[in-house]
C-alpha cells in the first residue's frame, strides 16, 4: 500500500464520517439536555429526501439544504412536543419518527417523481461539488505523480464539499458552546439536575427545546450531505442506519465533542474500507489469526463483565470463530490438504468487510470500551414542583 492509497483512504474516511459526526453532535446536544433521541435516523432520512427533491425542483442546492434543515427541525419540534411538553416516552417518540420518515419519504418520492421511490439524479448547481484550494491538483494521474506533501494537500485537504468543512468546524464550535458559554453550562445542567436549573429561575422547557432544535439543524445538514454531496439524489433508506451508528459513536465518545470526532472517524474508516477495498486478499491463516484472536480477546473480556455482556460478546465471538473455520474448510479440497489450505490466498468475503461498522457497534454497546455514564436526568421528563 503506497502513500497515495493511504491518503485516499483517509480522504474517504472523512467523507464517510461527516454524516455520522453531524448526527453524533446532534445527539450530543439533545442528550446533554436530558432528551434521548433515537430518531436521528428518521430526521436524516427526511432531510435527505427533501433536500434532493427541492434541489432538483429549484435547481439550487442551497434551497434544498435549507428545506432539509427545515423538515428536520419540524420533526425535532414534534419530538419535543411529545417528550417535553406532553412528557411522553422519548424512545417511543424517536421510533415513531424513524418509521414515519422511512415510509413517507418513499411514498412522496414515488408520487412526486414516479421513479420507484427515488429522486432524479442531481447535477450542476443542484448538488454540492468539491472545493479545489489554490494550487491543488485535480487529476488523479497528476496526484499519483506528485510529491507526498502535494498528494496530501490535493487529496486529503482539498477537494471536499463545503459541508465537509462545516461538519469539521462544528466540533470546536460544539466544544466552545458547551464548555465556554453560559448557554452551554445551563444546557449541561438541565441534563444533570433540571430541578436546580428551575430553582435558579431558568426555564428548563426552553433550554430543552433549544437543544432539540439544534439537534434538528445538525441532522438536517447530515441528511442533505448524503443526498446532495455524497450521492447525487435520494434513494430508499439511503441513511443505512447511520443514525443508530451515530448513537453508538456518542456512547463510545462518552458525550464529549472531541472524542466524538475520533469515534466517527473510526466508523468512517470502516465504511471507507468497504468502499475502497472490495477485493482484499489474504492467506487463510491470517484471516483465522485475526478472527480467532478477536474472538479470544472479546471472550476473555466478557468473562469479567456482566451476564448480558458475556452473552452478546460471547455470541459474537462464536460467530467470528465459525467464519474463520468455514473459510479454512472452504479452502480445502481433494488437491489441497488441511495444512496446505492455511497458506492459500483467498478473497476476504465482502459481507465481512461490510459488516465491520455494525460489528463495532455491537462491541461498543456491549461495554467493550469501558463504562459510559449518560447525563443523569436523560430520558426523564421534568415535572415542575408546585
Amino acid at each position: 500500500m503506497d502513500f497515495f492509497t493511504i491518503v485516499q483512504l483517509g480522504d474517504a474516511s472523512i467523507r464517510m464520517a461527516i454524516p455520522l459526526l453531524l448526527a453524533c453532535l446532534a445527539g450530543l446536544f439533545s442528550e446533554r439536555a436530558g432528551i434521548f433521541d433515537i430518531g436521528l435516523e428518521g430526521k436524516m432520512l427526511a432531510a435527505a429526501f427533501l433536500s434532493a427533491a427541492v434541489s432538483f425542483s429549484t435547481g439550487s442546492v442551497w434551497v434544498g439544504l435549507f428545506a432539509g434543515i427545515g423538515i428536520s427541525i419540524v420533526l425535532s419540534i414534534i419530538h419535543g412536543l411529545a417528550s417535553i411538553t406532553f412528557r411522553g416516552n422519548q424512545l417511543i417518540s424517536g421510533v415513531a419518527i424513524n418509521f414515519f420518515a422511512a415510509g413517507l419519504t418513499v411514498v412522496i418520492a414515488q408520487g412526486w417523481f414516479k421513479q420507484g421511490g427515488r429522486t432524479p439524479s442531481l447535477s450542476g448547481a443542484a448538488r454540492f461539488d468539491g472545493l479545489d484550494f489554490p494550487g491543488a491538483l485535480t487529476r488523479v494521474r497528476d496526484k499519483m505523480q506528485a510529491s507526498p506533501g502535494m498528494q496530501f494537500y490535493s487529496e486529503f485537504v482539498s477537494g471536499h464539499s463545503i459541508l465537509v468543512y462545516i461538519g469539521l468546524l462544528t466540533v470546536p464550535l460544539t466544544w466552545w458552546v458547551l464548555y465556554r458559554t453560559r448557554f452551554g453550562l445551563r444546557l449541561r445542567a438541565v441534563g444533570e439536575a433540571p430541578e436546580a436549573v428551575d430553582t435558579a429561575g431558568i426555564s428548563v422547557v426552553r433550554l430543552r427545546y433549544a437543544a432539540v432544535i439544534i439537534c434538528g439543524i445538525l441532522c438536517g445538514i447530515a441528511g442533505a450531505y448524503l443526498s446532495t454531496a455524497v450521492q447525487a439524489g435520494f434513494t430508499k433508506d439511503m441513511t443505512a442506519n447511520r443514525g443508530f451508528i451515530a448513537l453508538a459513536a456518542l456512547i463510545f465518545a462518552k458525550w464529549r465533542p472531541w472524542y466524538a470526532l475520533g469515534a466517527c472517524l473510526l466508523f468512517g474508516l470502516f465504511f471507507a474500507i468497504d468502499n475502497r477495498f472490495q477485493n482484499i486478499q489474504l492467506q487463510v491463516i491470517w484471516i483465522m489469526v485475526l478472527l480467532v484472536g478477536a474472538s479470544i480477546a472479546m471472550t476473555v473480556y466478557a468473562l469479567r463483565r456482566e451476564k448480558i455482556d458475556v452473552l452478546v460478546l460471547g455470541g459474537l465471538s462464536a460467530v467470528l470463530t465459525a467464519v474463520a473455520i468455514m473459510t479454512w474448510v472452504g479452502s480445502t479440497g481433494e488437491d489441497i490438504g488441511a495444512i496446505a489450505a492455511l497458506f492459500e490466498t483467498v478473497k476476504v468475503p465482502s459481507q465481512l468487510i461490510q459488516s465491520l461498522p455494525y460489528l463495532f457497534v455491537v462491541i461498543v454497546l456491549a461495554g467493550f470500551v469501558g463504562k459510559a455514564i449518560p447525563p443523569r436526568a436523560g430520558g426523564e421528563p421534568y415535572i415542575k414542583e408546585r
